[in-house]
């Protein structure tokens, strides 16, 4: 599979990022959890939560940009989860092994909504909210599925028929249908399954103990599958809130648009008080193997050794640690831009 965008591999894309990130699995219970961590364990991690039609690869460009940073993202499949209160006590038990205590989280569609749904049962843990094209209710799309009951019984084909009859027909830019095509080709039946059930399980949002200030919304305006009227309603319970707004993108900008999105996410960090630790990311190498001196000296214990803070080992790469160079320092409390342009002048003025 190629990155999104096409082309040979080189820092940025699908295949490049499969060679040097891995991929680890630990189960929890009777949860199977994958998911990525990389970036250096000392800052406070960005935990990336897909919509119904992702994976946890499908944030590769995120990690790629904001590890070379020294920022740690963690994206996570959703596991096999079939009401909210599961979710919840899933999701937590995967902090516990991992040792994670705090929080921030990004979260896209259905992955909004249940960091919301967590913000709201585990507030401690929380930190700080992304939300990108989501909503807080399911009311709507409860209605949309009469025949949820059956959706464990449903071939996988007409799942994924349902699913694309949500995302606009018609022709794409390239890279925005190259977003798509990537997203909807990793899905597997029983993870589709659960999703769907989770995104049609009558519930809605209530009150955040997290103030407005530490949420960023960060939507599209060109189209999604989730209606406007709930993107407002979102909007609505949130007024102190950051607004990004991103002109294109569909439903899926942090593949379509990620420089925009990974600008948005470094704005957001800085300003919920997240420093990277540039000084800890010092190099990738093709083969994966880390090109820090000062961490092989300090035990290299900056990165993630072992697939997981409590010991569990990862599968799918080295056990190695990987690093990227990239120094940058700047502090921003101006409201989010509107391009990317805009944005770097701001960054570049502060810094």
């Amino acid at each position: 599979m190629k990155g999104v965008g096409g082309g040979a591999a080189s820092p940025g894309d699908y295949v490049y990022f499969k060679s040097v990130v891995p991929l680890h699995k630990i189960s929890i219970g009777s949860k199977l959890w994958r998911y990525y961590d990389f970036g250096p364990k000392v800052v406070p991690p960005l935990v990336c939560i897909p919509g119904i039609a992702g994976t946890a690869d499908v944030y590769y460009k995120q990690i790629m940009s904001l590890c070379m940073k020294g920022y740690r993202v963690i994206s996570i499949d959703v596991p096999q989860v079939w009401n909210h209160h599961e979710w919840i006590h899933s999701f937590e038990k995967f902090l516990d092994s991992m040792n994670i205590h705090h929080v921030h989280i990004y979260g896209t569609s259905l992955g909004g909504f249940l960091a919301q749904i967590f913000a709201e049962h585990r507030p401690r843990r929380v930190k700080s909210l992304v939300l990108s094209n989501t909503f807080l209710e399911t009311h709507k799309f409860a209605a949309a599925m009469p025949w949820s009951p059956v959706v464990n019984w449903t071939p996988s084909f007409l799942l994924k028929r349902y699913l694309l009859t949500g995302i606009r027909d018609g022709p794409h830019e390239p890279f925005i249908a190259d977003s798509v095509d990537f997203v909807v080709e990793t899905l597997s039946r029983d993870d589709l399954s659960s999703r769907l059930m989770l995104n049609v399980n009558v519930a809605s949002v209530g009150s955040l103990m997290l103030p407005d200030s530490l949420i960023t919304i960060m939507d599209t305006n060109d189209y999604s599958a989730v209606p406007q009227q709930l993107k407002e309603q979102l909007n609505e319970r949130y007024p102190g809130a950051r607004r990004a707004v991103l002109k294109t993108g569909g439903d899926f900008p942090f593949l379509s648009r990620p420089d925009e999105v990974n600008l948005y996410l470094q704005l957001h960090l800085r300003r919920v008080g997240v420093e990277p630790r540039s000084d800890l990311v010092q190099g990738f190498t093709r083969n994966g193997s880390a090109g820090s001196s000062k961490d092989q000296k300090d035990g290299g214990d900056s990165f993630d050794n072992s697939g997981g803070d409590n010991g569990h080992h990862g599968s799918g790469g080295s056990d190695h640690d990987r690093r990227h160079c990239a120094s940058e320092s700047h502090h921003s409390d101006e409201p989010i831009p509107t391009s990317t342009m805009l944005a770097n002048t701001v960054l570049e003025l502060v810094m």
